[in-house]
């Protein structure tokens, strides 16, 4: 059974920094593209980040230059570094694949909330 655990959220003064990760389990994600979502409050859930198996990445223009995706095949994990963090970033963040034709089951997703 797959499964996708999100963490590392919380709240943060605007300018912050925090580094989410997501641990599978029941799939290897190595070779498997990964992406990063979110979704704020009465919004669609947005792609903000993605990275492949051979680790290029890809993010929305409204987090480029200020977040990274990151990957440790060893540890089954993907990662998002988010620095500079505004209002705007505060949503639920989730990982799945980038893709919606082979999308995971959906984790619970992590907090973040930037806010002074």
């Amino acid at each position: 059974q797959v499964q996708l655990v999100e963490s590392g959220g919380g709240l943060v003064q605007p300018g912050g920094s925090l580094r989410l990760s997501c641990a599978a389990s029941g799939i290897i994600l190595a070779n498997v593209a990964m992406g990063w979502y979110r979704q704020a409050p009465a919004k669609q859930r947005e792609l903000v980040a993605r990275i492949t198996g051979g680790r290029n990445t890809n993010y929305a223009d409204s987090v480029k230059g200020r977040f990274t995706i990151s990957r440790d095949n060893a540890k089954n994990t993907v990662y998002l570094q988010m620095n500079s963090l505004k209002a705007g970033d505060t949503a639920i963040y989730y990982c799945n694949t980038p893709f919606p034709t082979t999308l995971l089951p959906w984790g619970l997703g992590t907090q973040v909330t930037v806010s002074s």
